[in-house]
């Protein structure tokens, strides 16, 4: 596993990958090893600069999970919301087939190593409000404005 790092409005970008394989994505890290960028990573960078621009809704990255059969059944939920919309944790746990694991579906919400390319920032409380994220409410409501709006951001 390599592991690249590149600078955004939310702090330095981290991926680890294997070959042509995206395993990690978090923004907002320090760098910790050795920085390994690729013709990968590039391609992802500059996907998530279009996105962050308001330039580009769907990701062209294959991924792959690293969790427990709920924490996935979750995020295949996750990768189906569409740019602009939310869902609500209930909701979420409802189309799992597990309407009382409302706080579950939040834990793994906050356990996908996948930001961005998993929209964890489009799953909201039951209210609109927005409420737990990895990367802090104020990343969270940014992401969801840049989807909203279209709002130039850059990186």
């Amino acid at each position: 596993m390599k592991t690249a790092y590149y600078d955004s409005q939310f702090g330095k970008i981290q991926m680890k990958y294997e070959k042509d394989t995206l395993l990690l994505l978090k923004a907002g890290v320090n760098v910790t090893e050795i920085n390994e960028p690729s013709p990968f990573t590039d391609y992802i960078y500059r996907q998530i600069c279009e996105y962050l621009n308001g330039e580009r809704k769907v990701f062209d990255v294959k991924y792959k999970f690293n969790g427990t059969d709920f924490q996935e059944r979750v995020w295949h939920i996750l990768e189906n919301i569409p740019y602009g919309e939310v869902m609500t944790y209930g909701e979420v746990a409802r189309k799992i087939g597990s309407p009382k694991a409302v706080r579950a579906v939040g834990s793994a919400c906050g356990k996908n190593q996948l930001w961005l390319i998993v929209p964890c920032h489009r799953v909201i409380g039951i209210k609109g409000s927005l409420t737990g994220y990895a990367g802090g409410i104020e990343m969270k409501e940014k992401l969801l404005r840049i989807e909203r709006f279209g709002k130039t951001h850059n990186m």
